[in-house]
């Protein structure tokens, strides 16, 4: 701070900022990205450990049995299902009345903002059952969760199987301090939504619900199950839930541990870690599990009905069985041992699990990346928008720009009311990206050969490109402006776009640090001088919508199932249209920051590189 106090060092380090700002930007650049892929080795990524000391040891006894019962029990619901057509709403009524559970049913319905093609549906109804096991040692003021989803065709049937099996088991025990809710939700994301709501007496989206509600206590965690199969080769867990929010690190902690007791494999993200410990392969195989799960926590969907128990301060995941080409093959009473052992221990929790991480990325199943390490990477890639902008200020005032001038007078310096047309116009598009096109969806399918759905991406994609002429607009705001126009308009577009990526980083840091790497170079690079068709080749790559390109293709890449030459666009299209369904069902983000955030900064950006 001494430094600073002297007007001879802040000249000097104004000087030094003004010269080397291009290596410094470059530099810091490169320092973010090497940071991040660094995550993936075992020094920035500890083991994990168990922190919650109610559930520090796996010494439970499992006394799961009922394999057989589970496999008979998911025919049943098969057949019963196959014949009615929808979920046998009655007949799980009976069977969890015949368990000694008390059961509740859930009729609800949802329209949706436009028609979901993917699954031919636009007014959804349906009904949640679930019963309560009341706890016999406590007065019932707290709730764990397990759940299965009722899904077309005969997805998921064992899942249901299983739960009914352990509602049975459990039933049949005393140590029980927890009510216990086993839960069969009707169209997967939409039926947990409403029985979420309805269950915390909140409305959050327009879902409709009715019917009386029975509660348990108030829930501490919850645990989503998927199992199409009679056997399995391993688990996968899914974490990421709405809006890149994750569940507490000791509750994947408890299930890893369980899974190494009973023998059972388990992935993330599909993934087996290698086991050939610092090797070069291993490295790489961490690393694509890594980038994995950053380009799914970006994408702020749920992958999972887990996903939203995250919103109520509910820590759960969802468990996957996979059966692949793996010899070894485990059975429902394997798997139905691990989720006993998962429920006793959560059923010893004193409180909510706080004591681990809530931010973190995950290499593998056994190492996490805190919060601590993470977050330099990014902060490197903000740097760099803070050091131009430092010296486009510098310029602004004394530097360069003003000794330019000494012979034909001094360039008209832009006040901040000339700044406002620009911001405002760029401001309005990205607004009227965001509610146009679900509002003129049926405007757009009675003028035009396309559906509802259609309608609504293709209007997105018009209005988007349209938004790329508006430089037009701006200049005739800042006429005679000059040079200090330009530099004054990306002033303002670099501090716009460090402040959208900074707050979103704190909220997502996979969405920010990913919009960061794609757009600060453009950001930081564009001039209205130099070549000016390489560096609008930049930021059209740079462009939002480029990143949701990438981010897709990206994914296809490193699921190893790359897409091929022609299916770009359609896979573009489709997460444009899924991004804007997630939004108006689930309350996803992603959305509204493209629109209303990261795309006003880019066409600022874009019209100083079309500056006149």
């Amino acid at each position: 701070m001494g430094l600073l106090s002297d007007p001879q060092c802040r000249r000097a380090l104004a000087r030094l900022v003004v010269r080397l700002n291009t290596p410094l930007c470059a530099l810091s650049y490169a320092a973010g990205l090497a940071w991040f892929l660094a995550l993936a080795a075992p020094p920035l990524a500890p083991r994990t450990q168990m922190s919650e000391n109610a559930m520090g040891s796996t010494m439970v006894e499992e006394n799961f049995q009922l394999g057989a019962r589970a496999l008979a029990y998911a025919r049943q619901f098969g057949a019963r299902k196959a014949a009615a057509g929808a979920m046998p709403v009655t007949w799980l009524e009976q069977t969890l009345w015949a368990l000694g559970l008390e059961p509740h049913r859930q009729p609800f319905a949802r329209t949706l903002p436009f028609p979901d093609e993917a699954r031919e549906r636009y007014m959804v109804r349906g009904t949640n059952v679930y019963g309560i096991l009341r706890a016999p040692r406590a007065a019932g003021t707290e709730a764990l969760v397990l759940s299965a989803p009722c899904s077309e065709g005969p997805r998921n049937d064992q899942a249901v199987g299983l739960l009914l099996a352990l509602a049975e088991f459990f039933r049949g025990q005393i140590y029980w301090a927890k009510d216990i809710i086993f839960l069969v939700n009707e169209h997967d994301l939409l039926g947990m939504e409403a029985w979420l709501e309805a269950y915390h007496d909140v409305n959050v989206t327009a879902v409709r619900s009715s019917g009386p509600l029975g509660r348990a206590g108030a829930i501490q965690a919850a645990v989503a199950l998927e199992l199409s199969s009679d056997v399995v080769t391993s688990l996968d867990v899914a974490v990421e839930g709405l809006n890149g929010q994750l569940p507490n690190l000791d509750l994947l902690n408890l299930f890893h541990a369980f899974c190494q007791k009973n023998g059972l494999l388990c992935t993330i993200q599909g993934k087996l870690p290698r086991g050939d410990g610092d090797s070069l392969p291993a490295y790489g195989q961490s690393l694509r599990t890594l980038l994995l799960m950053a380009l799914a926590q970006a994408s702020g969907r749920p992958r999972g009905d887990h996903g939203l128990f995250l919103r109520y301060r509910v820590e759960a995941l969802t468990l996957r069985g996979v059966n692949s080409f793996r010899q070894h093959k485990y059975d429902m009473t394997a798997v139905g041992r691990t989720l006993e052992g998962m429920f006793r221990k959560l059923n010893n929790l004193l409180e909510r699990l706080h004591q681990s991480y809530f931010f973190y990325l995950l290499p593998s199943l056994s190492r996490f990346v805190s919060i601590g390490l993470y977050m330099p990477a990014f902060g490197f890639l903000l740097l760099v928008l803070i050091l131009k902008a430092l010296d486009l200020w510098m310029k602004l005032n004394k530097g360069d720009a003003g000794e330019r001038l000494e012979d034909g007078g001094e360039d008209p310096r832009p006040g901040l009311l000339a700044l406002v047309p620009p911001v405002l116009i760029c401001h309005g598009a990205g607004l009227a990206l965001y509610f146009v096109p679900v509002l003129a969806q049926r405007a757009a399918a009675q003028h035009f050969p396309v559906s509802e759905a259609e309608g609504v991406v293709l209007t997105a994609v018009a209005i988007y490109v349209a938004g790329m002429a508006l430089p037009h607009s701006t200049h005739r705001a800042l006429a005679g402006a000059g040079e200090r126009g330009w530099m004054a308009l990306k002033l303002l577009a670099l501090l716009d776009l460090a402040l959208l990526l900074g707050c979103l980083a704190l909220l997502n840091f996979s969405l920010g640090f990913l919009l960061a790497a794609l757009m600060v170079p453009g950001a930081a690079a564009v001039q209205p001088t130099g070549p000016r068709v390489l560096q609008a080749a930049v930021l059209v790559l740079a462009t939002p919508a480029g990143a949701v390109l990438l981010g897709v293709l990206a994914q296809r890449e490193l699921e190893e199932a790359p897409a091929a030459a022609g299916e770009g666009w359609p896979l573009f299209l489709g997460a444009v249209g899924e991004g804007l369904l997630q939004h108006h069902l689930y309350g996803a983000v992603l959305c509204p920051v493209l629109a209303l955030g990261a795309y006003p900064a880019w066409l600022l950006l874009w019209n100083v590189l079309f500056w006149k």
